[in-house]
C-alpha cells in the first residue's frame, strides 16, 4: 500500500493522521497502521475496554505520558469507568513494585515458578470446596 493510501485509511478511520505517525519512516508507518487496524482497534477475543485498560497499565509502566493520555480516553470511549481505569494504573503498580523487589533480590526462578503453581492449585481447590458448599447450603433451603 502506498504511504498516501495507508495515510487515506487512517484519516477514514480516526479523522486525521495524527502528526507523530506522520514523522514514522513509510515502511514503519504503514507496519504499524496494519498492526492497530487488525489487532488492536479490531474486534478480537480481548474486547477493546481491556485492550485499552492493558494499554494503559502498559503505559503507567513505561512512563510514557503520550501512551497513558491515549490509552485513558480510549479506555473511557471504550465503556471503561474511572474506578476500572484506576484498577489498571494500579494493578500497573502493584506489578512494578513485586517485579522490582523480585529481580532485585534474584530470587531463583525454579523456586518461584514451583510455588506459583502451589499457591494456584490451593486456590483453585479452596474455590471448588466453596462451590460445592454453596452448592450443598442451597439444596437444604
Amino acid at each position: 500500500m502506498a504511504i498516501k493510501d495507508t495515510y487515506a485509511e487512517i484519516e477514514k478511520t480516526l479523522g486525521l493522521v495524527p502528526e507523530w505517525l506522520k514523522q514514522m519512516p513509510e515502511g514503519a508507518a504503514e507496519g504499524f497502521w496494519v498492526t492497530a487496524r487488525d489487532f488492536w482497534l479490531a474486534e478480537t477475543e480481548i474486547p477493546n475496554k481491556y485492550k485499552e485498560l492493558i494499554g494503559l497499565a502498559v503505559s503507567g509502566a513505561t512512563r510514557c505520558k503520550y501512551c497513558c493520555l491515549f490509552h485513558t480516553e480510549a479506555a473511557r470511549l471504550f465503556g471503561a469507568t474511572e474506578a476500572e481505569i484506576a484498577e489498571a494504573s494500579m494493578m500497573s503498580g502493584v506489578t512494578m513494585m513485586g517485579s522490582t523487589f523480585i529481580n532485585a533480590q534474584q530470587v531463583d526462578y525454579d523456586k518461584f515458578a514451583a510455588e506459583t503453581q502451589d499457591i494456584i492449585n490451593y486456590v483453585r481447590s479452596h474455590r471448588q470446596v466453596a462451590a460445592e458448599q454453596a452448592g450443598t447450603e442451597a439444596h437444604h433451603h
